[in-house]
């Protein structure tokens, strides 16, 4: 059965389970030296990184958590509010003893929590390498215009999310389409990752994902758009034929930061990190040449 599934075999890495704020998290890591926490997001889990982890960069402890009720680990004592989702991880961040100068690298929703960790608690983390997400500070009108690929598939997911995952191959749909030219994705690693959310945990923590983001979130940002402004470097990396997340909403000219930059990536779509997996560790290591 699918919720007996193991974790995939990636040589060399270590596991552990690590209780912080509620949460069991799984985490897998490889390498020693400078810790990179790097952070998946969805229909994925800590398989994402797969590459990092099994050739880790000299210097570099590459630490990849699933993120709550995700792969591996347990569950989360809330619906999935990436406020609270980034404060499960600096409890995580804690629990791993990781006090000082953490890279931090984030993918899809782990992008969007891995900004609110670097907004709340910037002296942690000495850069972010965020892949394929919008930064929190587009203008409504950028978001207005690209309304219609959130309406694509997240109102589904918000309602039906659970039996779509569990009792249809629309996963196995969406890695076969999404990923553009040369793609990572064979059956093999497809079947990784869409198997993981036929467990009955996953499928409700992906729905959650998506309703609260929808029912709470997106109108608290109407009221309250986000002001804060980030300090620590962050290097965003884009895969320009994106269908889910367009690049106008992690435009350089409308980030609240200090130090930011956008690459495109052409011919990649928004699995940036499965089909360019050399590209994202050769951006990893120039980040942390510069924030020595």
């Amino acid at each position: 059965m699918a919720a007996d599934q193991n974790p995939p075999v990636i040589p060399g890495v270590r596991r552990s389970f690590v209780e912080a704020r509620g949460v069991r998290f799984h985490v897998t890591e490889a390498g020693e030296g400078e810790p990179v926490l790097a952070l998946h997001g969805w229909p994925q889990h800590h398989y994402t990184y797969r590459d990092l982890l099994g050739n880790p960069p000299a210097g570099m402890r590459v630490i990849a958590p699933d993120l709550p009720g995700y792969g591996w680990s347990g569950a989360a004592r809330h619906q999935w509010a990436k406020e609270d989702v980034a404060t499960d991880l600096l409890a995580l961040m804690d629990a791993l003893g990781l006090d000082g100068k953490t890279l931090l690298v984030g993918h899809d929703w782990g992008g969007w929590v891995g900004f609110r960790m670097i907004m709340r608690e910037p002296e942690r983390f000495r850069g972010y390498l965020v892949c394929n997400m919008a930064h929190p500070w587009s203008p409504p009108g950028v978001v207005a215009r690209q309304a219609w690929r959130i309406l694509a598939y997240q109102p589904l997911m918000a309602t039906v999310g659970v039996p779509l995952q569990r009792r249809t191959r629309f996963l196995e749909a969406l890695f076969s389409a999404a990923a553009k030219g040369e793609t990572r994705f064979d059956r093999e690693t497809i079947a990784i990752f869409a198997d993981r959310f036929k467990d009955p945990l996953v499928a409700r923590t992906a729905r959650d994902t998506y309703r609260t983001f929808l029912l709470k979130e997106i109108p608290a940002s109407v009221r309250n758009p986000e002001r804060r402004r980030v300090s620590v470097p962050v290097r965003a990396l884009f895969g320009k034929d994106d269908a889910a997340v367009h690049y106008s909403l992690a435009a350089e000219e409308t980030a609240r930061a200090d130090d930011y930059t956008l690459e495109m990536v052409e011919g990649c779509g928004h699995f940036v990190v499965d089909e360019r997996p050399e590209l994202v560790r050769a951006r990893l290591i120039e980040l942390a040449d510069q924030t020595r």
